[in-house]
């Protein structure tokens, strides 16, 4: 929210008390309680009158320091995000009182307070990381036409007289809680959930308020109140409702934030790194689950507005077989069900009229898992829509009628999930298509929940629901899978989600268009996800709408199968490769095969993502934050710490340019060809290849060739590549057993000189052989069987 006129001034009604002195500041646990006047205060008189903010300054755990400012106290209203449902806080608070100041330390990050003017200012052993000043966190009250530009007002969800037929009157003004924090001069920040437009964010206005509007506009579905900056910090602001986030934009300096209503609150977090950063807030806000190993396969979808009949779903995993394409997940859209009747959990006996045998059939023939599309709307037209009204499952208006508009289906209802009762009838459905047969669900929408005039069954805030609806629901569907099939065996495909909703992966990108541009849209979405505590991504492997052309196809194919998971799936048109060219067949069983080799590497990061959080694509500043060039770059990525995956989004023919960072780098597809960084490299790169580079110092264990799968064992024939070690250097790489987060052994190389040594140090694991790159140049050992050490003369 935007308060002022330029930078002096306020806008014409708007009304601001300014946080200015601390007037009483009391120890209390873990950090104080600050009394703060809103005006100075020189006599007694002067504190008859005007708001007093309530700010706490305190520290749950290690490297986190939080601010939280009240105006008036009351009930803290729901939903709130749980914090610390996985891991819990590490306690670390040390307070120091001065003459007239305060400070707080939690590790390395210290809360200097300052009692007038009233400032807090946030810094690492080594420098200044930002501060809020004086006249930094403020009370507003704002004339309501100043609140327009909020997506909350101006959703059609409010103004639609469809979905709201008889909206109460607006109010005079709106109360907004209000803070900024400091930005100094080359600090970049970037995040906030899976935003599709510059990937720095710095000028932007973000709207944290999930809407259904596409990859190609200033709307997301997944918006994530968290940032993190290249300055060694990151802001968790702790708010479910809307968060409007000025990112230099109001004030350039600044970022300000801003939430309708009393209270605010946020934490400023420190790590020496980037992924420590990641580290700290998902301690706080949650772990990614570990997921099992057959999602990282590829999933095939029917597509949506496409025919979903037997023969062809058999036709389609039959031509993928035989090209050596194997599908691993074979999806089933909107249409499984019949037309308008979404959702009915009803598979449409006009195309399976006996769904039970028909996946008993799917799967054993071709051995995939089964996913079928859902979402928490009811059409009226559902033959258990009367069910869920007689139970009170829907979301309610305040005269006691369901919550209902036409836009998706006629007459839908949204499920209240916070109704016991409704989250039990909608569990029996889910455990129903199980029993069917079905793996796993598509979790579609959850965006446009209604927040006007609407009243949910637990009396939540209407307004904090409208994000928290998103993480609540994968929750729920989550769980189901997990209860039924076991721990470490769940996944969901998720479109929306929010602080938190990490937890319950996978999510993929949304409704993109088949173009270089959207595939680039895709990319940015994906980083700044990733960036906002999520491991996994995914997206439409050549687009959602639109048929694209077989050069777009062959280069997102390309992306995809260098993604943590990978889907095909379309509007209108199939995925299938052959409908792009029969090369398509063959350079996507290239990548797929290269995808299940790489698995001990791929399942490991997965292990390291539920143990700390990390991602598996990062955005390069990520791992390369002391190299300045890396923190502009949003058209490539790295795949874990050792992969640098720089897709092509140019025409066939036309030069790409991709930036590789300080040392010798190997091309992961020919070995042979090695670039010394930091440079740019400029090249036409050919339809049927990806430029993926392995870092120098890069310890890689490969499962066997053509193994046509994702899940085996990856203890077994094993290949181990080693890169560029320098004299003296050793590196390990953890073999995963593939179930759960066992590591079924430990792989070490050290180099000797011109002698590389390689050997298993620990566990029980079968190498096959092993392979040192040095300049270019491979020298190569086969292992017989049981060995655990070799040497290699370089």
């Amino acid at each position: 929210m935007r308060f002022n006129d330029g930078f002096w001034l306020l806008k014409n009604g708007v009304k601001g008390h300014f946080g200015l002195q601390v007037v009483q500041a009391t120890p209390n646990g873990d950090g104080y309680d600050l009394q703060v006047s809103t005006k100075l205060i020189r006599h007694r008189g002067d504190t008859l009158a005007g708001p007093v903010l309530s700010i706490r300054v305190h520290s749950p755990t290690d490297g986190i320091i939080g601010v939280k400012i009240d105006h008036f106290r009351h009930i803290d209203p729901t939903p709130n995000f749980p914090l610390f449902p996985d891991d819990p806080p590490i306690p670390s608070a040390a307070l120091t009182q001065g003459t007239d100041s305060w400070s707080l330390t939690a590790g390395d990050l210290t809360a200097d307070i300052t009692q007038n003017p009233y400032t807090v200012t946030f810094r690492s052993p080594s420098r200044t990381l930002t501060s809020a000043g004086f006249k930094h966190q403020a009370v507003y009250d704002v004339p309501y036409k100043w609140t327009i530009r909020s997506a909350a007002n101006s959703s059609c969800l409010a103004t639609d007289l469809s979905s709201n037929p008889r909206p109460e009157p607006t109010p005079d003004t709106v109360r907004y809680v209000h803070s900024e924090l400091n930005l100094s001069p080359g600090e970049l920040v970037y995040g906030l959930g899976e935003q599709f437009g510059a990937f720095v964010k710095n000028g932007q206005s973000v709207s944290i308020w999930n809407q259904d509007g596409g990859t190609s506009s200033e709307q997301a579905y997944k918006c994530v109140p968290f940032y993190i900056t290249n300055r060694g910090y990151g802001v968790f602001i702790n708010h479910p409702g809307e968060v409007e986030v000025e990112v230099g934009s109001e004030k350039v300096s600044r970022v300000g934030v801003s939430v309708a209503g009393e209270s605010l609150e946020y934490f400023v977090i420190y790590g020496a790194t980037p992924l420590e950063i990641l580290d700290r807030y998902t301690r706080m806000t949650g772990r990614p689950a570990l997921l099992p190993t057959w999602t990282f396969g590829l999933w095939l979808s029917t597509s949506f507005l496409t025919s979903y009949d037997e023969k062809t779903v058999s036709s389609f995993l039959q031509g993928m077989q035989e090209r050596s394409c194997p599908v691993r997940v074979f999806h089933l859209d909107c249409f499984w069900m019949k037309q308008y009747e979404w959702c009915s959990f009803t598979f449409d006996p006009d195309s399976f009229p006996n769904p039970r045998a028909y996946l008993e059939e799917i799967k054993r023939k071709y051995s995939v898992k089964i996913c079928v599309w859902i979402n928490p709307y009811i059409s009226q037209l559902s033959p258990i829509f009367q069910e869920a009204v007689k139970g009170g499952y829907l979301i309610k208006r305040k005269d006691g009628t369901p919550w209902q508009w036409d836009l998706w289906q006629p007459g839908l209802g949204v499920v209240d999930i916070t109704n016991p009762a409704a989250r039990k009838w909608y569990e029996d459905k889910l455990d129903a298509l199980i029993d069917l047969g079905v793996d796993t669900f598509k979790t579609d929408f959850g965006e446009r929940i209604p927040h006007a005039s609407v009243v949910f069954h637990d009396g939540s805030d209407a307004m904090r629901m409208h994000n928290a609806y998103s993480l609540i629901y994968n929750e729920l569907v989550f769980s189901v899978l997990e209860r039924r099939f076991g721990n470490g065996e769940a996944v969901v495909f998720a479109r929306s989600a929010t602080a938190g909703g990490q937890r319950f992966p996978v999510h993929w990108g949304g409704d993109c268009e088949s173009t270089f541009e959207a595939m680039a849209e895709t990319l940015r979405g994906g980083l700044s996800l990733t960036a906002s505590g999520f491991a996994f991504t995914s997206h439409d492997i050549g687009g959602f709408e639109g048929h694209p052309p077989p050069e777009i196809y062959h280069r997102w194919v390309a992306y995809g199968l260098f993604s943590s998971h990978s889907r095909l799936h379309g509007s209108m048109s199939y995925r299938v490769p052959w409908h792009y060219g029969e090369e398509a067949a063959v350079y996507m069983a290239h990548f797929l095969d290269a995808k299940s080799r790489l698995m001990p590497y791929l399942y490991n990061l997965a292990i390291q993502a539920r143990i700390r959080g990390h991602p598996l694509q990062r955005a390069m500043f990520l791992e390369f934050m002391a190299d300045r060039t890396t923190h502009y770059l949003d058209r490539q990525y790295m795949l874990g710490p050792s992969l640098l995956v720089a897709p092509v989004f140019v025409p066939q023919g036309e030069d790409t340019e991709y930036y590789i960072p300080a040392g010798r780098w190997t091309s992961f597809f020919h070995p042979n060809r090695t670039v010394d960084g930091p440079t740019w490299v400029r090249e036409a790169v050919p339809l049927n290849e990806i430029p993926v580079w392995v870092r120098p110092g890069t310890v890689l264990c490969l499962g066997p060739r053509g193994v046509g799968r994702p899940d085996y064992d990856y203890a077994r024939g094993l290949e181990v590549q080693v890169y560029e070690l320098a004299d003296g250097q050793t590196v390990q790489s953890d073999v995963p057993a593939g179930n759960g987060a066992t590591i079924a052994g430990t792989v070490r190389a050290e180099r000797r000189g011109s002698e590389i040594v390689v050997s298993v140090a620990a566990g029980n694991l079968g190498l096959a052989t092993v392979r040192a790159y040095t300049g270019g140049q491979e020298v190569k050992a086969d292992i017989s069987d049981g060995q655990m050490e070799v040497a290699l003369k370089l």
